[in-house]
């Protein structure tokens, strides 16, 4: 499947910088509201170890790229815009940002921990990016509560009959979130509120909401501007306060990762994204190494700039999605020669019958059995896919 990225921030953060940094795409950037207005959606990459030199080949990918073992695999990342106060009220973009979020699976809050922007976006000292953090939660907290007072409203009115559950009808009111009758029972259970909604009061009502929330739209913390002194010290004072266990966070410099990306592509170094240093390859100004100098010192001090990490902690730590590679009948190629030419993102679970159905349907229809190409062992419908498998579905189709 594909996965959506939705990159969210108020403004002035560097959520711009972050989005171009991450896909290179020329998205407008300045320092004042609304830079952003209408979804951006683009194509950055996460890494996964190529499986092909295990095997002493090298792999051609028909997506995305591989650099020295390391592939490249595209993802889709959404730039969405209109995050102030009262956007769960329709203030400002609230309803378009709403519908933006609502279609991607995981978010990156790009925060800007040097606290020199306030709330709205506006230059400031000594802002709390702790605010920032409470304030999208808030935002898409009463979101949810909205969409939930819904369907409670619904299975009290008699739209339902007698033999339908609360978790059936709030499952359906909230079916936009990708949630399901299972898994609102099982987090009606963890909140431990009961299953008749007449004893729920306004607490319970928005603990489950949040519960709710936390489960289909997790978030990652991309701790953006690490790079000054002010942002360093709200790192190591936020990232042990107890209040954000539930979330990952993540040190980045959006600004250090594009300017490092620009410099790889104008020649002037040797770069690749995500890594934890660079080679200045070719003749530069005084003023342009002192830049990238200042740059090496902060990838030695947080090991990369963040981008990558933040997608990637969004994507696989996150969410728990699990690369595989479809291997062929000589274990790693197709019938055109092609080596690895894909590498698939499958959702936490996935057996190997739903590999097959993510290659095609009719594959997955005629499932016979895969071939885990590393040990030659044959697999069945049930097994549960393991992280950079490679394996050859044996189908009827």
């Amino acid at each position: 499947m594909s996965y959506r990225i939705g990159l969210v921030g108020k403004p002035s953060v560097g959520k711009s910088t972050f989005f171009n940094a991450a896909t290179m795409n020329d998205v407008p950037e300045g320092a004042y509201p609304f830079t952003t207005i209408d979804p951006s959606v683009g194509e950055a990459y996460v890494r996964v170890q190529c499986a092909a030199p295990e095997f002493d080949e090298t792999c051609t990918p028909n997506t995305g790229y591989c650099d020295d073992g390391v592939r490249f695999v595209p993802t889709k990342i959404v730039d969405v815009a209109g995050l102030i106060p009262g956007a769960h009220e329709g203030n400002g973009l609230g309803n378009q940002f709403l519908t933006d979020l609502n279609e991607t699976d995981v978010l990156v809050h790009v925060v800007d921990f040097s606290g020199k922007t306030d709330i709205e976006g506006e230059p400031t000292e000594d802002h709390d990016p702790r605010e920032d953090i409470d304030f999208l939660e808030t935002e898409l907290d009463q979101w949810y509560l909205d969409v939930l007072e819904k369907g409670i409203e619904r299975y009290r009115s008699g739209h339902v009959t007698e033999d339908d559950d609360v978790e059936e009808e709030l499952a359906e009111q909230m079916s936009a979130f990708r949630t399901n009758e299972d898994e609102i029972k099982l987090l009606i259970r963890r909140v431990g509120v009961g299953f008749d909604p007449d004893e729920w009061d306004d607490d319970d009502k928005l603990e489950l909401a949040r519960e709710i929330r936390k489960e289909t739209k997790p978030l990652v913390i991309a701790a953006n501007k690490m790079d000054m002194p002010e942002a360093q010290a709200n790192w190591d004072e936020i990232t042990e306060d107890p209040e954000y266990d539930h979330l990952t966070f993540v040190p980045a410099s959006a600004h250090a990762e594009k300017a490092l990306k620009s410099a790889d592509e104008g020649g002037a170094v040797d770069y690749r994204p995500g890594d934890g240093e660079f080679e200045i390859v070719a003749d530069v100004s005084d003023e342009q190494e002192a830049g990238l100098e200042q740059i090496r010192e902060f990838l030695d001090d947080f090991g990369s700039t963040g981008v990558q990490d933040a997608l990637e902690a969004a994507l696989f730590d996150v969410l728990g999605v699990t690369p595989v590679f479809p291997g062929g009948a000589n274990g790693l190629g197709n019938e055109r020669g092609e080596v690895l030419p894909d590498c698939y993102l499958l959702p936490p679970d996935s057996t190997a019958e739903d590999f097959a159905y993510s290659l095609h349907s009719d594959i997955g229809e005629g499932f016979l059995h895969a071939i885990d190409c590393r040990s030659n062992r044959q697999r069945g419908a049930d097994y549960e896919l393991d992280d950079r498998d490679v394996l050859e579905v044996v189908t009827t189709n």
